[in-house]
């Protein structure tokens, strides 16, 4: 079967075009995350990751007469954001090094925080709670896929080409996040509540392809992105094999990717 592999080589920045491919899936988890948050009339809100604003227009469609900032690392997201959303205000920072120049209402976070260093992610967390007022809120969601065949594959094809010795190098893939019991047990002195679920979803996609350019926007980055573009094409192509073998078709021919996710909603005491 053909890929189109050339078509599917990253860029080093994030690309927002290829995140919001699955945009209406990739915002599923955003809604959810912003029922369970328990204000109703912030004055602040900051969206820590804002991405290409998918989020953030949530976060202003829910709360329209709040101060909402945007805060991300990437130029090329932020760009998009500014485009879809001018009427707020979007900064670039780096989370590992952001501070809070004032307590916010609400800290809101999506698929951000699996991004950072492990050590650093519950730290930081707890850091940012620390200079919230009583009564603020720190709600995130990640990714909790590392075991799933989409990202096992992953690292399986990492171990067996010529790019080995530079991944194991770089050591790219993502380690598994905290477990809810040490994220409760790390934020709840800091906090008067601290909420933690996980919801599995399964997103039917056209083909295997398909789960391919899902994860090409996101997990699929560390892989590739060190790599010159006749090996990034070859990793694809084993990578894609394997999916091939790993995802049972539907009767429709379509494919079923099971999508984990690690919610946390905490109140500062």
């Amino acid at each position: 079967m053909a890929l189109g592999l050339r078509s599917l080589i990253l860029k080093s920045d994030w690309n927002s075009a290829q995140y919001l491919k699955f945009g209406d899936q990739r915002t599923i988890p955003v809604r959810d995350l912003l029922a369970k948050v328990p204000l109703t009339a912030p004055k602040r809100v900051i969206d820590l990751g804002c991405g290409p604003g998918n989020s953030t227009a949530l976060l202003k469609e829910r709360y329209p007469n709040a101060q909402i900032t945007g805060m991300d690392s990437s130029t090329e997201m932020l760009e998009k954001a500014r485009k879809t959303l001018p009427d707020l205000n979007f900064i670039q920072a780096d989370l590992e090094s952001y501070q809070l120049e004032q307590p916010a209402d609400l800290l809101f976070s999506n698929a951000v925080f699996h991004w950072l260093p492990t050590q650093q992610r519950v730290p930081i967390m707890q850091r940012l709670l620390e200079k919230q007022a009583p009564g603020g809120v720190l709600a995130i969601q990640v990714p909790d896929n590392a075991d799933e065949p989409s990202h096992s594959m992953m690292r399986e094809t990492a171990q067996q080409g010529p790019w080995k010795t530079e991944l194991e190098k770089r050591k790219p893939a993502l380690s598994r996040f905290p477990t809810p019991h040490k994220l409760y047990d790390a934020l709840k002195p800091l906090c008067s509540s601290v909420d933690i679920w996980k919801t599995n979803y399964f997103h039917v996609l056209e083909n295997h392809r398909a789960i391919v350019e899902w994860v090409k926007g996101t997990g699929l980055r560390p892989f590739l992105d060190p790599l010159p573009n006749h090996q990034q094409e070859r990793f694809l192509q084993l990578y894609h094999e394997k999916l091939q073998r790993a995802y049972a078709p539907l009767k429709d021919g379509k494919v079923m990717l099971r999508y984990p996710r690690l919610f946390v909603v905490a109140v500062r005491a």
